[in-house]
């Protein structure tokens, strides 16, 4: 089974934490795999945004520690952002941390600021 590559890490030049996946590519099961993991948290997608300009996706999902962004585009990029909500991005680090089809790989942080 191919596992989903993450890093936990702080934004670029921000202390707030966020989850960025690493080689996704479109037909990867990323998107089912992620919410199956996070079910103990109810998440529920509010909104889709298709934004095609930057063949970007962008998913509002509200969950039992409130709502997050996960991101998606076409250039193999995804992310899990709540700039207002650390628990939240704390909790579905967790989460994904203890679910076998995903993979964390450490970074340092300093390279971030």
């Amino acid at each position: 089974m191919k596992k989903h590559a993450y890093h936990l890490r702080p934004g670029y030049g921000s202390e707030n934490l966020l989850i960025e996946f690493i080689n996704y590519s479109d037909g990867d099961t990323l998107n089912t795999d992620f919410l199956d993991a996070l079910k103990e948290l109810n998440p529920e997608v509010k909104s889709l945004n298709d934004l095609w300009v930057n063949d970007e996706l962008i998913y509002t999902i509200d969950s039992n520690l409130g709502s997050f962004t996960f991101s998606i585009d076409t250039w193999g990029f995804a992310f899990i952002i709540a700039d207002d909500n650390q628990l939240c991005i704390t909790r579905i680090a967790e989460l994904l941390l203890s679910d076998n089809r995903f993979h964390k790989i450490e970074v340092d942080p300093a390279k971030y600021h």
